[in-house]
């Protein structure tokens, strides 16, 4: 594939050279003491515009912080758009009056600020775009956009004259108009390259959605800026594949780049991921990642803390989102495995929450630029940005100066399959490059209980977490874990997608275990939730840690998600506050034959708390009657849904059902008929687990 090149003025030359990754830290074996402040830096509540919605981020190298957000004249992500910075020189502790960097002039669109760092040169470049809606577009969409660059030589003091990228995708056979940069802020690697993502798709003004090509693609510069190409699109040939969009690149500790996107808007979603060998020039198939759970489509960062590429550091990368199916709950969680999994988490806040970006002070301090709070779904009332340690992050369980004191050991599930012991079925191995080791087992069992089991070793007797990395499909069945033939905490797992296949990470115990040879055996239970029984694995995780990893030991089936399912007509409604996640069900009072039924995959045999949750208001069911379907037989509850429940900060208002006990597997549920005096609403089941671990 032909690749356009745009040259500009020269940039400060500098040979490529492999990047430090910056390390000051406490003392050594020294614990910093936990802090956390926040500054806002726009608010629409004071401050002249409308809104200020879509952000960016850039700590250089001397610890300059410069943010960066559309200005947005109205609430519309088609309006007027200035872009605007602040700018710290004392490492965020005061910042400079908000500048324009784009001014909208008649009505110009400036939108998707991103900030890419020359760690070498110490220049910095802001991509952002130019919208345009066609002659008869009247939504708050744009058409089309031409992207641009400018750059500073003076940590953001001032700024170069603007330089066009326009033609830099016309030679991608997918008619794309519109053009993202990022946002939030690009990479270096440790070749020097400077990379970063861009979202595209058609015109929208009369194309369908389904012919509309979004996508995403990279653009990069070898030589410090003076040259910029586009680089590989993420494939989308295959209608399977999850489209992707908005989204975040990271350097993996093998060199490998990781491409992390939303993928949808609206509703709830799994990550989309990609990876590329080549520094952003071609890419793998798109997949999805369900280990950080589902979110709402919503712009989220993720960024290399430590280690990296050449680095003897711990390897850590940082990830923020709203930690709920809505924009709610800004959350900022670590992983030391290259983001297959987020082993700590905490809250920043519990209210709205909207896009967000993350980088680091070279004392480690974390810096994150977010939107948040007002009382609109879609844009933030204020940015603010929050500067805390990695001591009050972890609440105390790692830091710079003593490390998480992790040990792990893995074992590959996908190389080793043709060696595995298995009672029938068939398996393969399938080459992927989003699978920890490049490669997953494809295990097809003839019946129910064929098992595929593996061994595993221990070089010393300890307490291990032991972590299973596994592939979801959407015909995906049940399996059963046993260790050394014992059925772990987590036994059940339901291998079913849920919007797209792609993998996920459960922890299925923490068990003391002898030196020496074990074995884990995975046996079909039967059809998964989307009636299949194909069993796709790719990693053991063997965890030495002195503290537990953030789990949340409950399952919820909300409607129109994974598990749930109708008779009869149930009208879909945002109407009334109080629902989990994007909206809720409502029928009105009848003879009990339109039923909504909740179906999760229970973790394993236990006591489970069973919560629901509804939109109250005056026309509700005083008596909307849920039938709980557990080990011990049916429960019937009556709900007065004229009542709020509990509010919770991942959304929703939920009531207890009462406790119940449960079976490993998808046989317990629960189901709401519309058999009442009243409006009956479906929305969400929680299943919280209530044994301790």
């Amino acid at each position: 594939m032909k690749r356009r090149q745009f040259t500009f003025g020269l940039a400060a030359g500098a040979a490529a050279l492999a990047l430090p990754t910056p390390a000051r830290a406490a003392d050594k074996g020294r614990a910093a003491a936990p802090f956390f402040t926040e500054t806002t830096l726009w608010d629409s509540a004071v401050g002249p515009l409308a809104s200020y919605h879509v952000h960016a981020l850039a700590v250089l190298p001397d610890d300059t912080v410069i943010a960066c957000t559309e200005g947005r004249h109205e609430v519309c992500d088609a309006g007027p758009h200035d872009l605007l910075i602040r700018r710290s020189t004392d490492r965020g502790r005061t910042w400079n009056p908000s500048q324009a960097v784009e001014v909208s002039t008649d009505g110009q669109i400036w939108a998707n600020p991103t900030f890419v760092v020359d760690r070498v040169t110490g220049e910095v470049f802001l991509f952002h775009n130019l919208c345009a809606q066609l002659p008869g577009n009247t939504s708050c969409s744009a058409d089309s956009s031409t992207v641009y660059v400018i750059s500073s030589k003076d940590g953001g003091a001032t700024w170069s004259e603007r330089r066009s990228l326009d033609g830099l995708f016309d030679h991608f056979p997918y008619n794309w108009k519109m053009h993202g940069p990022g946002p939030g802020h690009g990479i270096q690697l440790d070749s020097g390259r400077l990379l970063l993502s861009c979202s595209h798709r058609t015109v929208i003004t009369g194309v369908p959605t389904t012919d509309r090509h979004y996508g995403v693609s990279t653009i990069y510069s070898d030589d410090h800026g003076r040259t910029w190409h586009a680089g590989g699109e993420v494939p989308m040939d295959d209608p399977g594949y999850p489209t992707l969009g908005e989204a975040r690149l990271v350097q993996r500790a093998d060199g490998t780049v990781l491409i992390n996107s939303r993928p949808g808007s609206g509703n709830d979603w799994p990550r989309g991921i990609a990876v590329s060998a080549d520094g952003g020039l071609t890419w793998s198939p798109p997949t999805m990642d369900f280990s950080a759970g589902l979110f709402n489509g919503v712009d989220q960062s993720l960024t290399r803390y430590t280690g990296g590429p050449h680095s003897r550091g711990v390897n850590r990368l940082l990830f923020s989102r709203p930690d709920a199916p809505m924009r709610w709950n800004m959350t900022v969680s670590v992983s030391y495995d290259d983001g297959d999994s987020f082993r700590y988490s905490r809250s920043i806040s519990p209210l709205r929450a909207f896009y967000s970006d993350l980088a680091r002070l070279s004392d480690g301090t974390i810096v994150l630029l977010y939107g948040c709070d007002g009382d609109l779904d879609g844009s933030p009332q204020r940015v603010a940005v929050a500067l805390f340690n990695l001591e009050w992050l972890t609440q105390g369980r790692d830091s710079l100066a003593t490390g998480p004191r992790l040990t792990a050991k893995t074992h590959d599930l996908g190389h080793t399959a043709a060696r595995a012991r298995r009672s029938g079925g068939t398996v393969t191995v399938v080459r992927d490059p989003s699978a920890h080791g490049g490669a997953r087992a494809a295990f097809t069992p003839g019946k129910a209980g064929d098992f595929i089991e593996y061994p595993f070793v221990c070089g010393r007797a300890g307490e291990y977490e032991l972590w299973l990395r596994h592939y979801r499909s959407a015909d995906g069945g049940v399996v059963a874990v046993t260790v050394d033939g014992k059925t772990p905490r987590t036994h059940a797992i339901d291998l079913t997608a849920f919007r797209g296949d792609g993998y996920d990470v459960v922890l299925l115990d923490r068990l003391r275990l002898r030196p020496g040879r074990h074995t884990i055996r995975f046996t079909l239970a039967g059809p998964g939730r989307g009636g299949g029984t194909a069993i796709s694995l790719d990693e053991l995780g063997l965890i030495e840690a002195p503290h537990p990893a953030d789990v949340r030991e409950e399952v919820t089936v909300d409607n129109g998600g994974l598990g749930f399912d109708t008779t009869g007509t149930w009208k879909s409604s945002r109407g009334s506050a109080g629902y989990y996640g994007y909206n809720y069900l409502a029928h009105d009072p009848g003879d009990g034959t339109s039923v909504a039924r909740f179906r999760p995959a229970i973790p394993g045999d236990d006591r489970y708390e069973v919560l629901a949750s509804y939109s109250a208001d005056k026309n509700r069911a005083t008596n909307a009657t849920y039938v709980v379907h557990h080990a011990d037989g049916t429960t019937s509850v009556a709900v007065d849904q004229k009542a709020h429940g509990v509010p919770d900060v991942r959304t929703g208002e939920w009531v207890s059902l009462g406790v119940f006990p449960f079976r490993g597997g998808i046989d317990g549920y629960v189901e709401l008929s519309d058999k009442a005096d009243g409006a009956v609403i479906a929305d969400a089941v929680r299943f919280r687990r209530q044994a301790p671990r």
